[in-house]
């Protein structure tokens, strides 16, 4: 007898730069197609920082059922395999209740990496390795480090940016608790099929000055909405933190100690939002399969958007 062919989970993913509108497109998508979403980004996970990373306001929470946001408590390490791990879980609880999974976020490592299935439970995990690692970063910096990965891996490193820490420790991680090399598993795992159906819409724009003035806008909203004092909160209870190095948080560092003015500090997040929003384009850019949508178009996103996601569900029965 034949065995039946496994149905592969059909997941719409809305991707793209910080402040570039996913959120309120993918709330939009969820109403219309039946779905729920499922954050992807590497700093909204985190508990008492929801301004800063800005996570979905209460109402937009209440608009349309949200997982993993929030959850995480800030002084406990996270890494991509977590992430991998427990999004797998919502999306096959979300699809197994007749709902669309609806990914919405920028943090590229992590939509890659769930969307194509990789299997990062294989080689299990190592709290006191990566602590370690983390350690050595903070106390020497990244660079014995990264030519600890040359030696290990010549290959994988090659592909990642000294200062890339998580990717870094990832990579380490594995050659260390493997005894293989990174990049030879990244090679096999590649060669695995993906268990989801992707629709994948990216958002950019075709003035990126439109995308910068987006930014801005938004971090002048975070200040009014209580930045300053979130950010006085989190070092105060999680001084030296890992989460504290995301974007808004960081920044701010210096003009708590006084070494910069609040305005410097706030051109400071701009300019480094700015560069992340590239960062995160060039990422998306690479991906194949994507269907891009544009915030400066006179159509809304949901109106280029929507096309796209009816004719392939069209395709991919729920």
């Amino acid at each position: 007898m034949m065995k039946k062919q496994q149905t592969k989970i059909p997941v719409l993913a809305v991707v793209g730069p910080t402040a570039s509108g996913k959120t309120g497109l993918a709330i939009e998508l969820a109403k219309e197609l039946g779905g729920e979403i499922v954050s992807c980004d590497s700093m909204q996970i985190y508990r008492g920082m929801k301004i800063g990373t800005a996570q979905p306001t209460d109402e937009e929470l209440a608009a349309v059922p949200h997982h993993l946001v929030g959850f995480q408590e800030p002084s406990e390490p996270f890494s991509v395999s977590d992430y991998v791990q427990l999004a797998e879980r919502v999306v096959e609880d979300i699809h197994a209740r007749g709902h669309l999974p609806v990914l919405c976020g920028g943090t590229g490592l992590y939509a890659r990496s769930l969307l194509s299935g990789l299997p990062f439970d294989e080689f299990g995990r190592d709290d006191a390795l990566r602590a370690r690692l983390q350690a050595e970063a903070d106390e020497k910096g990244t660079e014995a480090l990264y030519r600890q990965l040359e030696e290990l891996d010549p290959e994988a490193a090659e592909k990642i940016h000294p200062n890339n820490r998580p990717r870094l420790f990832r990579a380490l991680e594995y050659c260390l608790l493997s005894g293989k090399k990174f990049s030879d598993w990244q090679k096999e795992a590649a060669a695995m099929p993906s268990p989801y159906d992707v629709c994948m819409l990216g958002i950019d724009y075709h003035d990126r000055a439109a995308l910068y003035a987006r930014i801005d806008k938004r971090v002048e909203i975070m200040f009014q909405e209580g930045l300053e004092e979130e950010a006085r909160a989190y070092f105060a209870a999680f001084p030296g933190g890992t989460s504290g190095q995301a974007i808004g948080y960081k920044e701010l560092f210096p003009y708590f100690r006084g070494d910069c003015t609040l305005e410097e500090a706030k051109e400071t997040i701009c300019r480094e939002t700015r560069h992340y929003a590239k960062r995160q384009l060039t990422w998306f850019r690479r991906e194949k399969e994507i269907h891009w949508i544009y915030g400066d178009e006179p159509q809304s996103l949901k109106e280029q958007g929507l096309p796209i996601a009816l004719h392939w569900m069209g395709e991919n029965r729920l």
